[in-house]
């Protein structure tokens, strides 16, 4: 594993940082998970039994029997499809596990009706569900649970057999897997927040997709050691230059990966920097899948490719546990505690209180624009204008935040017209990726613009929204749904609940005193089209 400085000024702020953590210990204290780095209040915190701050390579290691067992017998079964329904950390990592070894998995951290009913199109008899929290289950993986449960009983199909849970012991959920005579791989306490990268919530489902789940906890042993090192440690070397960079008032993380063999990485990084530093007022502002703008609070790292500040070679075992370790060092030095999240609560007790009420109150549109109404307070009269104030109004050290509150597989679904040429399909489909509406902005900015799919956003840059530098302005996007999905035992479908979850992720940056709009897309297709035509005039 290797970290290399591309640039003498990160070279410099991360010396002079590292120089202060090894003098106090740092390195050593940190890797053996010493609570007393993070204070009294984290060291009272700090349960008989609880692990470090770092994944327990131990604990995941102690797994891998079980986890032979449990993929052994879904192939045995038939048990090819296997379904993630989890959030946060656990469904980033075992997604970039998955894509990076070529095995396919289903994952549901949604709440899209569209998203969710493809994904109850594959065969059920085939179907493995793994359902992976930490305690609740939060909102979504409650709901996706539920409707699977119905489904697989209305098929004839016991449950009890299909079902996986992986969550702490004696946990609401644990009790809940009990109750169905569901599989239950126990999690070590705090394994999951936000460092699950090799944890049991990731290695389940990696593992029944058939990953090499050995081979990543092999690769991180082998650097392990380096981690309580005072140099030659990459953790201490990567952590020294986010935070030391942060400091000096570079807190933005351009993440770039396009030459990796890792598919993904980015993503998982994202959800650990915003959750580990976005605090207090304070924190460093992950931006995935941009170009660098080259201002001066921004601080480029890229995965094996040269075309940056910092640069990142190992892999993807050693990577998980090199970031893990580097993102508690970049939050001690922003003096945050990485495991602390005031925020976390505030998303599923908004939706609750909504879900409460007899109507949502979405309001009226301030304006409508063909297939888009506009919901809040501008002054501008059309979506290009919309647009146009909107950036205008990020500050100087801000930053655009899209939140899309959509179907994040479906973004090539437009009306391709019969007889088209290659010209006119690239057309269509581009038309019809809301990912193309973050680059069109960008290029009307040199501040970062950020895209994030809602709901999976909140349990990854919702923290760092909430509760890092009040300097963001935020474009949300809701669709209408057409063809919705029962919860079974609740009294929702998931339209009203990813509606729900909108409204109230707005609210609360509302309450902020942020710029914060939401657009309403009456018809998917067309107003996706629309948003990118607007962009285009802005």
């Amino acid at each position: 594993m290797e970290i290399s400085y591309r640039e003498e000024g990160v070279a410099s702020a991360a010396s002079s940082v590292a120089g202060r953590l090894v003098a106090d210990g740092v390195p050593a204290r940190l890797a053996a998970g010493d609570p007393t780095v993070w204070g009294e209040d984290a060291e009272a915190e700090a349960a008989p039994g609880r692990p470090g701050r770092l994944t327990s390579l131990r604990s995941s290691r102690e797994l891998l029997p079980a986890l032979g067992e449990l993929a052994a017998r879904a192939r045995a079964e038939g048990r090819t499809n296997v379904v993630l329904a989890g959030t946060g950390g656990s469904s980033a990592a075992a997604e970039v596990i998955c894509a990076t070894g070529d095995v396919p998995l289903t994952v549901l951290d949604t709440t899209d009706p569209g998203q969710v009913r493809r994904a109850l199109t594959e065969s059920l008899e085939s179907t493995v569900v793994v359902v992976a929290d930490q305690g609740g289950p939060a909102v979504e993986t409650d709901a996706q649970l539920r409707v699977y449960e119905r489904l697989f009983a209305d098929a004839g199909l016991d449950p009890a057999g299909r079902v996986v849970v992986v969550t702490e012991p004696g946990s609401p959920l644990a009790r809940r897997a009990a109750d169905g005579g569901f599989a239950l791989v126990p999690a070590p306490a705090g394994a999951g927040l936000p460092h699950s990268g090799l944890s049991a919530f990731a290695l389940v489902p990696a593992a029944l997709a058939g990953a090499d789940v050995a081979r990543l906890l092999d690769d991180a042993g082998e650097v392990l050691p380096l981690l309580s090192l005072d140099s030659g440690n990459p953790g201490l070397d990567l952590g020294a230059a986010l935070g030391g960079a942060a400091l000096a008032g570079r807190d933005k993380l351009v993440l770039e990966d396009q030459l990796s063999p890792i598919f993904g990485l980015p993503d998982w990084i994202e959800q650990l920097v915003a959750e580990s530093t976005g605090k207090q007022g304070r924190g460093i502002l992950p931006v995935v899948g941009a170009d660098p703008n080259r201002t001066g609070d921004e601080l480029v790292v890229a995965i094996e490719s040269d075309v940056c500040d910092v640069r990142v070679d190992g892999p993807l075992g050693a990577q998980f546990l090199v970031w893990e370790y580097a993102a508690a060092v970049a939050a001690l030095l922003l003096e945050v505690d990485p495991l602390d999240r005031p925020n976390a609560a505030e998303p599923g007790d908004d939706t609750a209180a909504l879900l409460a009420l007899p109507d949502l109150p979405a309001g009226a549109p301030a304006f409508v624009d063909g297939p888009v109404e506009v919901y809040g307070a501008p002054t501008a009269k059309d979506l290009p204008g919309l647009f146009a104030e909107l950036l205008h109004a990020i500050p100087g050290d801000g930053y655009l935040a899209i939140m899309a509150y959509l179907d994040r597989l479906a973004a090539f679904d437009a009306p391709v017209p019969d007889g088209a040429d290659f010209e006119q399909m690239t057309d269509a489909w581009m038309m019809a990726d809301p990912l193309t509406l973050r680059t069109l902005l960008a290029l009307r900015t040199d501040r970062p613009v950020t895209f994030g799919w809602g709901p999976r956003f909140l349990h990854r840059t919702g923290q760092y929204h909430k509760g890092g530098p009040q300097n963001g302005v935020f474009l949300q996007i809701t669709g209408a749904v057409t063809e919705d999905v029962a919860v079974p035992g609740r009294p929702y479908t998931l339209g009203r609940l990813q509606l729900a979850q909108a409204l109230g992720d707005l609210g609360a940056l509302e309450t902020r005193g942020r710029p914060a709009v939401r657009l309403h897309l009456t018809d998917r297709a067309a107003g996706v089209a629309r948003l990118l035509e607007a962009a285009q005039e802005a």
